[in-house]
Formats: C-alpha cells, structure tokens, sequence
C-alpha cells in the first residue's frame, strides 16, 4: 500500500488545531465563570474519516482504513431544558408571590391593627365616649368629646377606604407599565425576536451562535416572572414563546404580536397577580376588603343612627351620615348640644352597649376583616418563602450542569495542553521524517 507522504503531517495538524480550540473554549469559560446567565461550551470532538488504502498483500487484497486523526465539529453549550422548563415556572410563581405580598402587606400596614391608631381603638373610644356620657348626661365636655372623637372615627374609615383604594390604583398602574409598549414585556419580546433571527443566521452560516442563545435564554428567564411562558423550537433559531396561556404566540420566530390579550389573574406571574390586585370587581384581591369595610361603616352608621334618632328619644338625632367607608361623617350640624339629651341617658347607655350585644355588631364584623387580611398575607408571605426556596433549588440544579467549576476546567486546560505538547511533537517527528526524506532523495539524485 501506499500511504501519502504528507497524512500524517495532517493528522498532527489536526489535533494541534482541536486541542487549540478546547483551550481556547476553556479559557473562555474560565472568563466567564462569573457571568450570570453563561452557559459552559464544550468543544465536540469526534475521530476524522479514515483514508482507505488499498492492501497490496498476497493475503488480503481488500483496503486498509488509516485513521486520520480528529476533527472540532462544534462548540456546543451545556444546558438541560428540562430544568429551563421547571425554572420558568418556579419563577412565575415567585413573581405573582412578590407582586402579591407587596400589595398585600401594604393593605395590612393601612390597617395598622392591632394598634392605638387603628379602627378597632378608635371605635373603643366610641363606645366609651357613649359610656362616659351615659354617666353624666348633661356633661358638656363629654358630648364635645363624643363629637369629636365621632369625627376622629369617621375620618380613619375614610383615610383607610382611600388607602385600600390607592393600593388598587397602583397596582393597575404597574400593570400598565410593564404591558406598555415601552414595558418590561414589550422588550423582552422584542429583543427576544430580534435574537431569533440573528440567532437562525448564524445556524444557517455554521456559525455556533452560544452568546446569543444565552442571551436569550437569559430574557426568557425574565419574561417567566410576568407570567407563563412556553417555548416551542422548531429547529431552526426561530423559537416561538407562548404568553399567559393565550393561544397566539407572543413571540413567532422574528414577529412579536402585539399587542397580547390584556393580563387576568390567570396570566400568571407579576402581571396576574397585579391583575388581581388591581380589579375592582368582587374577583379581585382587594375589593373583598374594601367590600367588608363598606360593611362595617353602614353597620355602624345604621345601628347608632337608629339608636340616636328613635322616635322613643327626648331629644332624637342622626349623628353619621353618609353611605360607605369612604363617605362616613358626623352629620352637618351635630355639636355637643345635640348628643347632650337633657339627663336622660337611655340612648347613651344603648350606643355604649351596642359592643357584644349581637353576633354581627360593626366591631365584630371589622375583627373578621383584620383576620382575614393577616390571614391572607401570611399565605401570600408562605407561598413568596416557599416558591422563592424552589427558585434557588432549581436554579442550583442549573448552575451544576450549565454552571463553570473552576477546578473542573483547569484540569481541562492541563489535558488539553498535555493534547497539543503530544500533537506538536508528533508534528515535529513527522517533520524529521520528511526532512530525512528530502535530504536522502536530494543525495541520491
């Protein structure tokens, strides 16, 4: 057989320029073991087609295949979709856990229960005040303080109503900004469709296009926290993303759809739970409360004007008026005069009992409230913990796969070096070999 006198100067070659790149791929992942959203690449070596020679044997007249060394196919990154899967959907829960417990925590801290500012303290001294009165009902410091401890209570429904109010109005307003054109989920898509094109170019060049797929994995990853994501890949670069459970994709390979159907609860995410947050209907997160409040302010307003202004009172008077929480006050007119009956002090005696006297009193009422909203926030606050710890699991489970070791890849580097020393000297031997060739083909000719 004959072999060609310049293949092995090409076998060497080729591990010289394999074992190059996997230094220079370690190096690069070295460079890069503390860049967040960095996926490891490996280089993909497999062994060169054989050179078949033909047998020039009495014995075996077929060929011979002689290895040619090997060859770098790709650089390729290490990532397990698997766990990009379980990681969007553990960060989809945490961002409808951390929109929810900020707003939640908000409409709690509006209560400020228990506590001496609160509704519960002040309808205390409400009810006192009547009981003070009922002891000295012709006490004009004690209708003064009635009057304006009145004024006092009905200002602290009002402040809470427009609190509670104000928690729903921002968290719309965030909602509009991140679903705005100019929003969080707009650029994400964006960018996202952008990178799927330049991403298809580079497959369609044979170009190995790692930095851009982390880039947008990395965007992806932050989409998740707005709200479900699903991801289809067709193969080709142009990935299609799927957004908030909607039928049309958000993103088809370079086209964004926008706008996408308006976010509910079921969106999932930041943007499900700020949907909940901020509807004003009975669905919504806060609305129950308000609701509730309402409840205890007519209660309030029904039982002591019915009380005060019966037809069976010396001297009767409507002391609140108004219709909710947000409108309660002391009736235009109403002074210390008005709640001072002349001695008779029946109908102090009956606002001062009203605490107790039935299942469903204001008080009563507004206490089911308060523990409904802790209640709430502690579930919230658990789901937040819960989901945040799941993040983390699985994000640890992520970074070991696709995660740099600094330990891991400079054993690499020696290897590989050991790789191109043996190569080079391969080489080198290879080139005396040929060398002595010429110098005896020279001297004989």
């Amino acid at each position: 057989m004959t072999i060609p006198t310049f293949t092995g100067y090409d076998t060497a070659l080729r591990g010289l320029q394999a074992e190059q790149l996997a230094i220079d791929t370690t190096g690069q992942n070295i460079d890069n073991a503390s860049t967040p959203g960095y996926s490891r690449e490996t280089v993909d070596l497999t062994e060169s087609s054989p050179l078949a020679l033909q047998a020039e044997s009495s014995v075996n007249s077929g060929s011979v295949n002689l290895g040619t060394g090997v060859d770098a196919d790709t650089i390729s990154r290490i990532r397990n979709q698997f766990l990009d899967v379980q990681y969007r959907a553990q960060n989809t829960t945490l961002g409808n856990a951390n929109a929810t417990v900020t707003s939640l925590t908000q409409a709690q801290a509006a209560f400020d229960e228990p506590g001496t500012n609160g509704i519960s303290a002040a309808l205390t001294t409400f009810y006192n005040d009547y009981g003070n009165l009922a002891d000295d009902p012709t006490s004009t410091a004690a209708g003064e303080t009635l009057v304006d401890d009145a004024g006092s209570l009905a200002d602290q429904f009002n402040s809470l109503s427009s609190q509670l109010t104000a928690v729903q109005t921002q968290a719309g307003t965030q909602l509009t900004d991140l679903t705005a054109s100019n929003g969080q989920l707009a650029t994400d898509a964006n960018q996202i469709a952008q990178l799927n094109g330049e991403i298809n170019q580079q497959l369609g060049s044979g170009s190995d296009p790692n930095t851009l797929e982390d880039q947008r994995d990395s965007l992806i990853d932050d989409m998740s926290s707005l709200g479900t994501v699903s991801v289809t890949d067709p193969g080709n670069g142009l990935l299609q993303i799927t957004f908030g459970g909607n039928s049309t994709p958000l993103v088809d390979g370079t086209t964004v759809n926008w706008p996408p159907p308006t976010p509910t609860a079921a969106t999932g995410g930041e943007l499900g739970a700020l949907a909940s947050l901020s509807d004003t209907s009975s669905a919504g997160a806060i609305s129950p409360y308000l609701t509730q409040l309402n409840t205890v302010a007519t209660d309030l307003i029904s039982t002591v004007n019915g009380i005060t202004n019966a037809s069976s009172s010396s001297t009767p008077y409507t002391l609140f008026s108004g219709t909710s929480a947000a409108n309660i006050a002391v009736t235009s007119g109403v002074t210390a005069s008005t709640v001072i009956t002349g001695g008779d002090n029946s109908v102090a005696l009956a606002v001062s009992e009203i605490p107790g006297s039935t299942a469903d009193t204001p008080d009563s009422t507004y206490d089911a409230l308060i523990a409904q909203v802790g209640s709430d926030v502690k579930s919230a606050t658990s789901t937040q913990t819960n989901s945040q710890a799941l993040v983390n699991a699985v994000e640890n489970q992520r970074e070991s796969v696709s995660g740099v070791s600094i330990d891991e890849e400079m054993t690499n580097l020696l290897s590989y070096q050991q790789g191109y020393q043996a190569a080079a000297r391969v080489l080198n031997t290879m080139s005396s070999v040929i060398s002595t060739l010429i110098d005896q083909v020279g001297a004989a000719s």
